[in-house]
């Protein structure tokens, strides 16, 4: 029993010690440029792995150089509630279960009709696209510090690293670390190297249209890197444009 009260009490001070080593390291980006991401060393060692070349593209751009129409934009797109709440939205949490479970739902009665016609027995059905619902801070939490990984530990231990951001730094920093170093398509990460590739210009000097197709390629930017006259891209770029106007940002 000792031996395992033991192995318990290490279990936790390591626990603790992780704990602390994220706190110190969010509170040094209060004033310190993180230089990566978890996310970003993954994905790039992924592909030099996968092609014997690196291919990495980001340059800093600070948020008093970044396009307001870009920042307005994202929070549009991405976390309409961004500056209101508290690092996570329940509200958009509950609403991204209920289109998953109907999404689910439907999958499940296609493949069911599609079995049940004569000669069709090894029907299959599209895999619904799962609706996630992470807020701003939630996504820079998993982005900065976590693997890709689905599990329940590595959910909390995101909840935790979002609600040390949201304590630790402000809204405005926050999201300038997130424009800074979220992927924007095959090595290409952060705004200014986003409306380089994209846009051929600074992301300083970006129009509002051309902000929200940014901001519209966020959840599949490697998708619709390959598709630029996608018209679900310009149609859902027209409605961000619309929504901009009553974004307040932080």
């Amino acid at each position: 029993m000792k031996a395992v009260a033991r192995l318990l009490l290490l279990v936790l001070l390591a626990g603790l010690s992780l704990q602390l080593y994220f706190v110190g390291r969010i509170a040094l980006m209060a004033a310190l440029d993180p230089e990566s991401t978890a996310f970003e060393r993954s994905a790039v060692y992924s592909v030099a792995t996968a092609t014997g070349s690196l291919k990495w593209r980001q340059h800093w751009l600070p948020y008093s150089e970044m396009s307001d129409n870009l920042k307005r934009a994202v929070i549009a797109s991405e976390d309409a509630s961004f500056t209101e709440h508290d690092g996570v939205d329940i509200e958009a949490l509950e609403k991204a279960w209920d289109k998953n479970a109907k999404a689910e739902k439907q999958a499940s009665q296609s493949l069911q009709q599609s079995a049940s016609r004569p000669g069709n027995s090894k029907a299959t059905a599209r895999v619904p696209k799962v609706v996630g619902g992470s807020t701003i801070t939630q996504q820079l939490a998993k982005n900065l510090f976590l693997s890709g990984e689905r599990t329940l530990l590595r959910k909390g231990q995101e909840l935790l690293l979002t609600l040390m951001l949201e304590r630790l730094l402000s809204k405005e920093r926050i999201l300038e670390i997130y424009l800074n170093s979220v992927e924007w398509g095959e090595g290409v990460y952060g705004a200014e190297a986003a409306a380089q590739h994209y846009c051929r210009k600074s992301a300083s000097r970006l129009s509002a249209y051309e902000a929200a197709r940014l901001a519209v390629m966020l959840p599949r930017p490697k998708y619709f890197e390959t598709r630029p006259g996608s018209g679900y891209l310009s149609s859902r770029a027209g409605t961000i444009v619309a929504r901009m106007g009553g974004v307040d940002l932080p």
